[in-house]
């Protein structure tokens, strides 16, 4: 019969060793190397769905609350269950709805994270970057560039909400998140073209049509059904730190399981149907519907299934991870296995 013997309650050289170098502000590699080099991506956020109908009261009642002079920006941020207190839709992007109400006027700033708008709902409002009105419907999809003044103003009869995304995570993370507010809080209006900015305003009707042809073309992608990017006048990124994409999925269609280094946020425009994310066994089933909008972390399969024609917006990390070589993606049966296994 062996005895049992406690560990020892005083500490080891390596650990006496350990104290001395932590008062010299070091810290021991070996100590931390399997949480920092991991066999696959390990990530806090979790597959979310934010249903649109139960936050809308939410941002109505905030126009009764603050006013978006008061406010800066009359926004509520989207906060993942799996990142409390950070205020982030996905460990690497920040996601929030923005409201304006008729007659308001949001006061001209800029700030060093470039910021895109995907217009949920309402007509008659616009934005205006480097003075240079953009008046906003829904699906279409707005670009703020780094550094760029813009404003917002509502001139219609009623409520105009969108869905910002902005790279701030990575200006924060990197140290270089600069702002400034324009003096008198109005930016001087300029003619179309005359900004001397790109386009920067991407309509809802002619992407949408883009998809009808691919579908007229038969270009149907097994993971993906119908999908086009949004590019900027060379051919590049409409926004140079966040992909976007506009994605149909027909009635009936189920896609193959697609995983990629990349964390995304899904608006929905059109349709109803089925997120699945996450393991294939015991996936993360997000039932949505119109203007709802849901999370898929990075690493994560996703599966939609549709009952109709659903069209989403996305906006994803995917376009930084590509500049520095370190996007990965597994499809179909790929993505499977290894989901499965993880």
């Amino acid at each position: 019969m062996v005895a049992h013997r406690d560990k020892p309650s005083h500490p080891s050289a390596l650990e006496r060793y350990g104290v001395r170098a932590r008062e010299q502000r070091l810290t021991p590699l070996w100590e931390f190397f399997k949480d920092w080099f991991p066999a696959e991506p390990t990530v806090s956020a979790v597959p979310y769905l934010w249903r649109y109908d139960a936050l809308r009261p939410l941002l109505t009642e905030a126009a009764a609350l603050i006013s978006a002079e008061h406010a800066e920006r009359r926004v509520l941020a989207l906060e993942n269950p799996g990142l409390p207190g950070r205020r982030l839709a996905t460990d690497a992007l920040y996601a929030g709805l923005q409201l304006i109400v008729p007659s308001e006027i949001a006061p001209a700033h800029r700030h060093s994270a470039a910021a895109l708008r995907f217009i949920i709902e309402g007509r008659g409002a616009y934005t205006a970057v480097g003075g240079e009105r953009a008046y906003m419907e829904p699906g279409d999809f707005i670009v703020t560039p780094s550094w760029a003044w813009h404003e917002h103003g509502n001139e219609g009869s009623g409520p105009t909400v969108w869905m910002d995304v902005l790279d701030v995570a990575l200006l924060r993370f990197l140290g270089a998140g600069f702002s400034e507010h324009y003096p008198g809080g109005r930016f001087p209006e300029r003619g179309a073209g005359a900004s001397a900015l790109p386009a920067f305003t991407y309509p809802y009707a002619r992407a949408r049509e883009a998809l009808e042809n691919l579908r007229a073309r038969g270009e149907q992608d097994a993971c993906h059904a119908f999908k086009r990017e949004y590019l900027d006048a060379a051919g590049g990124p409409a926004i140079p730190t966040l992909s976007t994409v506009l994605q149909l999925v027909p009635a009936d269609f189920r896609t193959m399981p697609y995983r990629s280094t990349a964390s995304a946020i899904y608006s929905v425009v059109e349709g109803n149907g089925r997120a699945m994310v996450g393991g294939v066994e015991h996936p993360t089933i997000l039932v949505f519907g119109p203007r709802d909008i849901w999370a898929v972390p990075s690493w994560q399969p996703l599966v939609i299934e549709a009952d109709s024609d659903v069209v989403v917006f996305s906006a994803s990390d995917e376009v930084v991870q590509r500049k520095l070589g370190v996007w990965r993606e597994e499809r179909g049966d790929a993505a499977v296995v290894h989901a499965s296994t993880a």
